[in-house]
């Protein structure tokens, strides 16, 4: 599901439904960082990770543990960019090498309503209008909840290559349906605040693709270095 939402220098490793069986063991170090944490988290960190190093092995990279840095984002190995995703019955994780990508996001989320409050955190008023429009053009898939999963993208390619927050509302993101297939398009996210400098030059906007199917929607965003 997040393989097709990427380029072909990209490799993703997803585990589905709620079997975690043959999941690869944590590293000392990721093992202290669930020491303490519920059931539930300590599956999920540990499905998720077995998928990132089960990538590592697919670009030819020898496995290794993913701790975690600065608000709890992943620190890939040297020359890699990353980035894992996890909801109910679903992980997944992407991995590229740096020279081919300067950075990229990828989320999932259960294709269903926000909880009641969480749209008007995070979406801008522009935002919310087109949303209106997506719900009656194209009624079936739950846009509040893409759209946010699209602003967690949107962070996780921002953050490596600032090492800055970026708030929801720092970013307007517009999602467009491709018309030969409804549950499927592309993302524009244009920054609000000054991006970050990639191969000489300033950003001013992000861009991605989306995918609905299964009960799921994933979003991904690619930062190119041209």
């Amino acid at each position: 599901m997040i393989e097709e939402l990427l380029p072909d220098t990209v490799v993703a490793v997803e585990a589905c439904g709620h079997d975690d069986a043959g999941h690869l063991p944590l590293y000392p170090e990721e093992e202290a960082i669930v020491a303490r944490a519920v059931a539930k988290r300590r599956r999920e960190f540990t499905v998720v990770r077995s998928c990132a190093r089960r990538a590592m092995e697919k670009l030819g990279v020898p496995p290794q543990p993913v701790p975690t840095g600065e608000r709890g984002a992943p620190r890939w190995p040297a020359g890699l960019a990353g980035s894992m995703t996890h909801c109910d019955g679903y992980c997944a994780a992407a991995l590229v090498r740096l020279t081919d990508l300067a950075s990229l996001g990828i989320d999932a989320e259960p294709d269903g309503p926000l909880p009641d409050g969480v749209l008007e955190s995070v979406a801008l008023p522009a935002e919310t209008a087109r949303l209106r429009r997506l719900d009656e053009a194209r009624p079936g898939i739950h846009w509040e909840r893409l759209l946010f999963s699209a602003k967690e993208s949107v962070y996780k390619a921002w953050y490596p290559l600032t090492g800055r927050w970026l708030d929801f509302t720092e970013a307007d993101i517009e999602i467009a349906v491709d018309p030969a297939d409804p549950r499927r398009g592309t993302l524009h996210a244009v920054l609000l605040v000054p991006g970050p400098t990639v191969g000489g030059r300033r950003l001013s906007h992000f861009d991605g693709r989306w995918t609905a199917r299964d009960g799921l929607l994933a979003t991904a965003i690619t930062v190119p270095h041209t």
